[in-house]
C-alpha cells in the first residue's frame, strides 16, 4: 500500500475539502469560546454573572447543533455537500458580524450563536459526508470495478482520515496563533477594547465569506454528487441505476429516491446492522466527548488543585479572575491542554496509516488501541495527586496521561471517520455474500466459495430477521450526508452527556471524575471492537470448518 493515499477527486477538489473544508471546520468555534466572554463583558457591557451567561450560550449551542447536525446531512443527501458547505460557512459569517453588534444577551447573542451553530453543524457534518467522495469513482468506473476496489478504497478513506485529522488539529492552532491575538494585536494600536473585539470578528467573518467562496469554485462536480440540485429539496427525485446482465445487456432503472424520513430511518440501522458504522458512530462518541475532557476538565482539575492546596484564590467561576490572580494555574492548564493537541496532531497521519493498512484485515485494531490508550490515559490522570508537570513530587506523569489522551482523541477521530468511509463504501462497490448488508441482498456464494475474513467481520452488529433480505437496496453512497448527521449528533450527545454528567459528579463525588466517566466510554467501545472482532473470528471459523467437511 502506498504511503499517500489514492483519490479520484481533481487536485482542487482535494485541496478544498483539506485547506477549506477540514482546516477551518474548528477554527472559527475555537475562536469563538475563546473569545465569546470578551463580547459579553466587553461589547455588551455585563459585568455580573458572565459565567451563566457563556454556560447558558455555550448549552444552547450544542442542543440546536444535536438537532441540526442529521438535517444537514439529509439535506446534503438531496441538494449535494457543496451547497451545505457553502451556506454553513456563510452563515457562520453573518453570526460572526451579528455578534459584536448584539446590545445584550437575550436575545440578541443568543439567537446569534444559535446562528453560529447552525453554520458550525453544517461545516462539521460536510467534513465527514464528503471524505467517501475524495475515492469516489463515477458510475461507468463502478461497472467494470474489480473485487479489490473496495479494499483499495477503504484504505485510502483511512488515509486521508489521517490527514484530515492533522488538518483540523492544524485549523485549532490557527485559531490559537493568529485569530486568537487580534483584539490584543488592534488594542495595542490604540482602538478600545468592545472596538479591538469587533475589528476582530469582522476579520475573522470576512474569511468565514471567503472559504464559503473558496468552497463554491473548488467543489463543483465532485464525484457522487451528479444529479443533486435545489429542486431536489422538496421534490422527490429520481434515481437511475445502470446494469448489465449475464448476457451482456444494458438495463436502466428508474426508481423514486428515498425520502427524507427513510434516508434517516437506514442511516441509524446500519448503525446496528454495519458494524465499521456502528464503530464509527461510537466513536464520534468518545472522539467528541475526549475534546470536552481535554479543553473543560483538564483545566478545571488544575484549578480545583490549585485552589485545594492554597496555591490560588481565585474565584474558579470567573475565568478572567483565574487568568489574572492565579496566573501559574492557567499556564499549567493551558500546558497540559497543549501537549494533549500536540500529541494529536503528531499522531494523526500515523492513525491514518495504520487504519489503511488495516483496512484488509482487521479495520477496527487501530481504534482499540486508540481506546487502550484512552483508558489508561484518563485513570491515570483521574488519580493524579499533582497534576503540575513541572513542579512537585509525581507530577511527571501528568505529562504522560495527557498524552495519551491526546493519542486516545485523534485515534478516534481518524479511525471513526475512516470506518465510515470504509462502510459506505462496502455497498456502493461490492458485491458477494461477504459484502451484504442489511439495506438489501447482495449475491450468495457459492457452495465451494471461501468466505473471507472481511465477509465475517462485516457481519451486522445486532442480527436481522430474514424477511429483511427481501428489501431493495439503497446505494450508500446516497446516505452519506445522513450517516454524517448521525455521527455528529451522537458525538453532540457525548459532549452533553460528559459535561452534564461529568460536572455533577466533579462536584458531588470526585476531582477525577470526569476522567473515569471517560475511562467508561472508552471501555465500552473497546468492549464493542473485541465482540465484532469475536464474532468475525467465530464466523470465519465456522465456515472453513463447513468448507473442510464438503472436501471430505
Amino acid at each position: 500500500m502506498a504511503l499517500l493515499p489514492k483519490v479520484t477527486a481533481s487536485r482542487l477538489q482535494v485541496a478544498t475539502y483539506l485547506l477549506g473544508i477540514a482546516l477551518f471546520s474548528i477554527s472559527f468555534l475555537v475562536f469563538l469560546n475563546s473569545t465569546i466572554s470578551f463580547v459579553v463583558t466587553s461589547v455588551v457591557g455585563r459585568r455580573e454573572r458572565v459565567g451563566d451567561a457563556v454556560g447558558t450560550l455555550g448549552f444552547a449551542d450544542e442542543i440546536l447543533a444535536i438537532i441540526a447536525c442529521p438535517l444537514w446531512g439529509l439535506l446534503s443527501d438531496r441538494i449535494g455537500t457543496r451547497p451545505v458547505a457553502v451556506m454553513g460557512y456563510s452563515i457562520i459569517g453573518v453570526s460572526l458580524i451579528c455578534l459584536v453588534q448584539s446590545t445584550n444577551v437575550y436575545p440578541d447573542m443568543l439567537l446569534s450563536r444559535l446562528g453560529f451553530s447552525l453554520g458550525g453543524a453544517a461545516c462539521s457534518t460536510m467534513v465527514t459526508a464528503i471524505l467517501p467522495a475524495m475515492v469516489a469513482q463515477d458510475s461507468a468506473q463502478a461497472a467494470n470495478a474489480e473485487r479489490d476496489t473496495y479494499e483499495t478504497k477503504s484504505a485510502d478513506t483511512a488515509q486521508i482520515a489521517g490527514i484530515v485529522g492533522l488538518f483540523t488539529g492544524v485549523g485549532a492552532l490557527l485559531a490559537l496563533a493568529v485569530f486568537l491575538p487580534l483584539p490584543a494585536l488592534f488594542q495595542s494600536k490604540g482602538q478600545s477594547q468592545a472596538e479591538s473585539v469587533r475589528t476582530s470578528y469582522y476579520i475573522v467573518a470576512a474569511i468565514a465569506f471567503a472559504v464559503a467562496l473558496f468552497t463554491f469554485f473548488g467543489l463543483r462536480n465532485l464525484p457522487g454528487e451528479a444529479g443533486k440540485t435545489w429542486r431536489g429539496t422538496f421534490r422527490t427525485p429520481y434515481d437511475e441505476t445502470t446494469s448489465l446482465d449475464t448476457e451482456g445487456n444494458l438495463h436502466t432503472t428508474i426508481s423514486p429516491a428515498p425520502t427524507y424520513i427513510s434516508l434517516i430511518k437506514e442511516s441509524v440501522k446500519l448503525g446496528f446492522t454495519d458494524h465499521d458504522i456502528g464503530l464509527g458512530y461510537l466513536g464520534g462518541f468518545v472522539a467528541r466527548a475526549s475534546s470536552v475532557a481535554i479543553s473543560l476538565f483538564i483545566p478545571l482539575f488544575v484549578n480545583a488543585y490549585f485552589v485545594h492546596n492554597g496555591l490560588c484564590t481565585a474565584n474558579p467561576d470567573n475565568s478572567k479572575d483565574i487568568k489574572e490572580n492565579c496566573e501559574r494555574a492557567y499556564k499549567l492548564a493551558a500546558a497540559l491542554s497543549g501537549i494533549a493537541e500536540t500529541a494529536a496532531l503528531l499522531c494523526a497521519p500515523l492513525f491514518g496509516v495504520l487504519a489503511g493498512r488495516a483496512a484488509k484485515g482487521r479495520s477496527e485494531w487501530p481504534l482499540l488501541f486508540a481506546t487502550l490508550f484512552g483508558i489508561v490515559g484518563y485513570v491515570s490522570f483521574g488519580l493524579l495527586r499533582n497534576p503540575d508537570a513541572f513542579h512537585g513530587h509525581g507530577g511527571e506523569w501528568a505529562l504522560l496521561s495527557v498524552t495519551f489522551v491526546g493519542i486516545s482523541q485523534i485515534g478516534a477521530i481518524v479511525c471513526s471517520l475512516g470506518m465510515l468511509g470504509r462502510g459506505i463504501h462496502r455497498r456502493s462497490d461490492a458485491d458477494g455474500a461477504g459484502l451484504d448488508s442489511s439495506l438489501g441482498t447482495g449475491a450468495q456464494s457459492a457452495p465451494g466459495d471461501e468466505v473471507s475474513n472481511e465477509g465475517a467481520e462485516a457481519a451486522p452488529l445486532l442480527s436481522t430477521e430474514s424477511a429483511d433480505s427481501t428489501n431493495v437496496s439503497l446505494d450508500r453512497s446516497r446516505l452519506k450526508g445522513s450517516i454524517a448527521g448521525i455521527y455528529s449528533l451522537v458525538g453532540g450527545v457525548g459532549i452533553l452527556l460528559l459535561t452534564k454528567l461529568g460536572g455533577a459528579l466533579f462536584d458531588s463525588w470526585s476531582v477525577g471524575a470526569p476522567f473515569f466517566l471517560m475511562a467508561i466510554f472508552n471501555g465500552v467501545l473497546c468492549l464493542a471492537i473485541l465482540a465484532v472482532s469475536g464474532r468475525g473470528a467465530v464466523r470465519t471459523q465456522l465456515s472453513r470448518v463447513r468448507r473442510t467437511r464438503r472436501d471430505d
